[in-house]
């Protein structure tokens, strides 16, 4: 380009830090707008005075084929401290943890019938070699699991995920996005030592050491066109003028912010279903569990959709000896969840930690927290690749990136930081 341009991000999670560190890269003027008080997104963490490495308000990993995380590492010159590490992860089936991360696993499963094990492992191979998502998109997961895999793997493996995490939407996701989290994930994962919030820290060093600029505390009430050229962005009673600006929020933030969108681009926005999630944090003063790191759960036996114990993980050392264990669930935004205290959310969930060790007493409990987001998790259905917004906006200059648009993929960080990067690349060619 002729010259340098003046680009706001708006939001410092994992899409707007890496969006925002290649654009300074290019000699780009880039400042990034954070509601918060800190940068990270959903990703963001805790920071004890007691504990060496944060941790995350939100359940988080990574697998070993996040290559983009991985290269992004290698840039800011921190891949040493990527862990691999091989942790247990398991189902809760007919009162008792299943751990079914790999083929022995599903062979040894004896609840089901052992021709059903077989269905179930040469169903979930198939998936993980078939190149295209495409023609899955087309069909339901309920719909080709109870065809391919039979009744009695897709009861008890498969339809406690789906109603589990999107409740009253189960019957329609597609299964493209099944086939995504089939092929894509790992059984061993991988840590940042020091936690997301650490990694997410270095971004933020790395963006400032090439001349960007990050505010904290600034919610941006109002994006618009100048007639003059670029665009007008109003944060916190003061307006500035940028030529560029990405939005890295749910969609329906941006069609809040940006009212000057077209009527139909709006709706669009707006027709785009997201859950909520609820997670408790618990410190606890011994394990709940033997080895297991992440547990799914069947939410017609429990409160919530997953047990996650952190310090199976990474070592309780790290968190002053600490035990902590996640529970959480994916809600819709108006559940009654979001509204209660957090002390009445966890007079209903403690209980039910006793099903999955029955030695558990309240008395372990030594501390916890309670994070909500009304927007975590996007809902897709069969057909969703055509509704999926562009990048770019209606809106000259004025870009959208939000996990709706890594479909078929899940969200999670690695697919924010390809996402921000793309978007960059984006501005960096026009």
């Amino acid at each position: 380009m002729s010259r340098p341009l003046e680009v706001a991000v708006v939001g410092a999670g994992f899409a707007g830090l890496a969006a925002a560190w290649d654009l300074a890269g290019k000699g780009h003027r880039v400042t990034v707008y954070e509601a918060g008080d800190q940068p990270g997104g959903l990703a963001a963490g805790y920071r004890d005075p007691s504990w060496d490495w944060t941790l995350e308000h939100f359940y988080h990993h990574w697998f070993t084929s996040d290559a983009e995380i991985k290269r992004l590492a290698e840039e800011l010159g921190v891949a040493d401290r990527i862990l691999t590490l091989d942790p247990v992860t398991a189902q809760f089936v007919a009162g008792k943890a299943y751990a079914l991360d790999g083929v022995l696993p599903v062979l040894r499963f004896p609840v089901i019938p052992l021709v059903d094990r077989l269905r179930l492992g040469l169903c979930i191979a198939w998936l993980k070699v078939l190149p295209d998502w495409r023609p899955l998109e087309r069909v339901t997961a309920r719909a080709w699991l109870r065809r391919w895999m039979g009744r009695a793997a897709f009861e008890t493996v498969f339809d406690p995920l789906l109603s589990g995490k999107f409740g009253a939407h189960a019957d329609r996701i597609p299964m493209s996005w099944l086939w995504a989290r089939l092929k894509s994930r790992t059984p061993k994962l991988m840590y940042y030592a020091g936690g997301f919030q650490a990694f997410a820290d270095r971004m933020v060093e790395g963006l400032l050491e090439r001349g960007g600029g990050l505010r904290y505390g600034v919610p941006v009430e109002r994006i618009e066109a100048d007639e003059a050229g670029g665009l007008r962005l109003t944060a916190a009673g003061e307006t500035r003028t940028y030529d560029r600006v990405i939005v890295t929020t749910g969609p329906q933030l941006l069609a809040r912010m940006a009212p000057g969108l077209p009527a139909d681009y709006l709706a669009g926005l707006e027709g785009l279903p997201y859950l909520g999630a609820v997670v408790a944090l618990l410190s606890l003063d011994r394990p709940l569990m033997d080895r297991v790191y992440w547990l799914s759960m069947d939410k017609r036996d429990f409160p919530f959709l997953a047990c996650v114990e952190h310090t199976n993980f990474a070592p309780a050392a790290r968190y002053g000896g600490e035990h902590l264990v996640y529970v959480g669930d994916y809600l819709p935004a108006d559940h009654r969840y979001f509204d209660m205290t957090p002390e009445a959310i966890l007079d209903e969930w403690l209980p039910s930690l006793a099903r999955i060790n029955p030695d558990f007493d309240a008395s372990w409990l030594r501390r916890s927290w309670l994070q909500r987001a009304r927007y975590a998790q996007p809902v897709v259905e069969p057909g969703f690749s055509a509704r999926i917004p562009p990048l770019e906006t209606p809106i000259p200059g004025l870009y959208l990136a939000s996990m709706t648009q890594v479909y078929p993929w899940d969200r999670g960080t690695n697919y924010a930081v390809e996402l921000g990067r793309q978007v960059a690349a984006r501005i960096g060619q026009a």
